[in-house]
């Protein structure tokens, strides 16, 4: 797993049973993303297809919506050595745009919370470039039921070490185009999203993204900026969640678990 991973030591208590042995656990380290050399954010992550990562973000910040304005991405030096050189950590990306690069944030982003600090709603609700209102799509329930099981059945990471969460896009009929783990379910969907937009694919007409966990307002957001027209998650969202599902036109189902689910919105897209 290369460095998704990493072992520590740990006492294991079972009962009257202690034991001392090594665990896996799911690596997280910062990432800083820069446009054109100047530092935009900086987000906690696992490491693993960060530049779908970054391109997935400047996506859901409203600073590009086709492949051709992100020209270019590398990684450069990081922070000094102890010998005084410039070491290459892979963990500062930078991009080159073709558009005017968005304002630099004045926080960094936790793996829990891709918009954490903003100050306001209007700050974060970017005007999309797409229109998910009216995107045919139809999907069933019997189809909606069967995602959780299919995302599940793709989290390789997860398995060694149960702390990832992940996002998974599926075509309308239930097909897998791209699967993300991250330890911040906001950067799992970015990842999807960059890999998307990289391949050309924006918008993503006619297909339904499934997260694990709760659906929140930034997944929403993200949803609705790469133009999916169906967010689907196996627990709750939040009300603020809701409401811009509601106002885009998306259709948001929650505690999709089993032949059972929540439709929150335009659950005309769901046959029934």
């Amino acid at each position: 797993m290369g460095r998704l991973t990493a072992r520590r030591k740990v006492v294991r208590v079972d009962g009257a049973c202690v034991l001392t042995r090594p665990d896996t656990l799911a690596v997280e380290e910062p990432l800083e993303i820069r446009v054109g050399g100047t530092p935009l954010t900086v987000t906690m992550r696992t490491p693993g297809d960060d530049m779908d990562l970054a391109a997935g973000f400047l996506v859901s910040e409203g600073a590009v919506s086709r492949t051709d304005q992100l020209t270019a991405m590398r990684f450069c030096a990081g922070a000094d050595s102890e010998s005084g050189q410039r070491t290459n950590s892979y963990n500062v990306l930078d991009c080159d745009l073709t558009v005017p690069a968005p304002a630099p944030r004045a926080m960094y982003t936790t793996s829990s919370c891709g918009i954490c600090g903003t100050a306001s709603l209007a700050a974060v609700r970017t005007t999309a470039a797409y229109d998910v209102s009216v995107d045919p799509l139809t999907v069933t329930p019997l189809l909606l039921s069967a995602l959780p099981d299919r995302l599940r059945a793709e989290q390789r990471v997860f398995d060694k070490t149960g702390g990832l969460h992940a996002a998974g896009l599926f075509t309308r009929d239930g097909d897998l185009l791209c699967l993300r783990e991250d330890v911040g379910r906001h950067n799992a969907v970015d990842k999807v999203v960059g890999w998307a937009l990289r391949e050309g694919r924006l918008p993503l007409h006619g297909t339904v993204l499934m997260v694990s966990g709760r659906a929140s307002f930034e997944l929403v957001q993200k949803a609705w900026m790469a133009g999916i027209p169906c967010l689907a998650a196996v627990s709750a969202p939040s009300s603020l969640a809701v409401d811009l599902a509601v106002e885009a036109g998306l259709t948001l189902v929650g505690f999709l678990r089993g032949s059972s689910m929540n439709i929150y919105s335009r659950a005309d897209r769901v046959l029934t």
